[in-house]
């Protein structure tokens, strides 16, 4: 990398971001994420190294104080850069919410999300539809920017390379957000209408690195700590996003801070240590939970169940590869309070080691290329910004 990367003046070191995750990156993820890469630290840091990002937050549903939203707004104390992903798609609605932010000292940092590929979103002109309509995207990025300026936050953008081959916009957004004031530019080398298939284009990412004074970082297929550094070297970004390839494994940014740090550590724990990680991680969540138990008791369930039930979806991902029985897995991925999470995770074998056959391999969502579901005549007019009706979500976590 040719220089440090920086926000708001403080290093990120190592610079790594933990992408926006919706239903994954919440306040008990980002703690046990930080918590792994301290363990891996030459010198651990009190917060965690890196920028830990919370699940994508609508504009709307901040503003009107959503309680779902307001709950997943949260930081840990812990988190030295609160750093806060926002989706909107009226530049009005933009800088009330950035206003909003700033006014009540809700984030030290603000990821606009320009990179979403799913139906709910860009049917909407949302996320990696946005880039497209380059005059309204402007006016949000700008009023992000104005609105978060007087107070120091540093605004960042993310985004994919364009809806689809025929429909690329990364080149020309990128030089509109820098010219808005971003801090830095990410990209995902994939189109809206690839979602999570294939292989990432990292061409593209040294093509907008190119094109660009503004620090860019990439974005896809980072796997295992070692594909970070492969990504630095071909496109020259000047750090990375992780999403994917954290699920299941949340010391990898262990293995990124050693990585950075041009150390060989890279962890491979056994099925015992992976389970201490696990019980870590349903224990954080239900502990998150028992915060909101006026919100719990409208669900009529218990912090605990609640918890546990958040924590399913996790188990296939830290057992992926391990030779765990089809019995115990389909329990541990229903269970409903933590003393029987720790009774089935006491029948794992805690000596079998990593499954080494599963490293570089994709994780989470994969899925085949298909049309973009887009509002009728987007793609007519590029400089049209008229804000779609119905366009903004009321509510958040993607």
């Amino acid at each position: 990398m040719t220089k440090q990367l920086s926000l708001a003046g403080k290093p990120v070191d190592p610079p790594v971001v933990l992408a926006p995750m919706a239903g994954i990156t919440n306040l008990p993820f980002r703690k046990l994420c930080r918590e792994q890469s301290r363990i891996t630290a030459r010198n651990p840091r009190s917060g965690g190294a890196g920028i830990y990002v919370c699940e994508m937050i609508t504009t709307a549903a901040l503003v009107e104080r959503n309680p779902k939203t307001m709950r997943l707004i949260e930081f840990d104390a812990e988190e030295e850069t609160r750093s806060l992903q926002l989706y909107g798609v009226d530049p009005v609605g933009m800088r009330r919410a950035v206003e909003m932010v700033a006014d009540e000292n809700l984030a030290d940092h603000i990821d606009l999300n320009f990179g979403c590929p799913v139906p709910k979103v860009t049917r909407r002109g949302g996320g990696s539809a946005l880039p497209w309509k380059r005059r309204l995207f402007r006016e949000i990025v700008t009023s992000a920017v104005a609105a978060a300026s007087p107070a120091g936050i540093p605004v960042t953008v993310k985004m994919r390379k364009g809806i689809d081959d025929e429909h690329l916009t990364y080149l020309e957004a990128g030089r509109i957000a820098e010219d808005a004031g971003v801090a830095w530019v990410a990209l995902h080398g994939r189109t809206a209408a690839e979602r999570y298939s294939g292989t990432a284009d990292w061409e593209a990412i040294a093509s907008l690195k190119e094109a660009l004074d503004v620090p860019v970082l990439g974005n896809g297929d980072i796997w295992e700590a070692d594909d970070a550094l492969r990504m630095v070297e071909r496109s020259g970004c000047d750090g990375v996003v992780v999403g994917r390839g954290c699920l299941g494994r949340p010391w990898l940014f262990g293995d990124l801070e050693a990585a950075f740090d041009d150390r060989s550590a890279r962890r491979l724990p056994t099925l015992g240590e992976v389970a201490t990680v696990m019980a870590r991680h349903a224990s954080l969540l239900v502990e998150w939970l028992e915060g909101a138990q006026s919100y719990e008791s409208r669900r009529n369930i218990s912090a605990e169940e609640h918890g546990c039930k958040e924590f399913r979806k996790h188990v296939a991902w830290y057992l992926k590869g391990f030779p765990v029985g089809g019995e115990l897995r389909r329990a541990l991925s229903m269970v409903s309070s933590l003393a029987e999470l720790d009774d089935l995770l006491g029948k794992l074998d805690a000596d079998a080691p990593f499954p080494e056959a599963t490293l570089g391999k994709p994780r989470g969502r994969t899925n085949s290329p298909g049309k973009v579901t887009l509002p009728e005549g987007w793609l007519d007019d590029r400089d049209d910004r008229t804000v779609p009706e119905g366009a903004e979500l009321d509510t958040s976590g993607g």
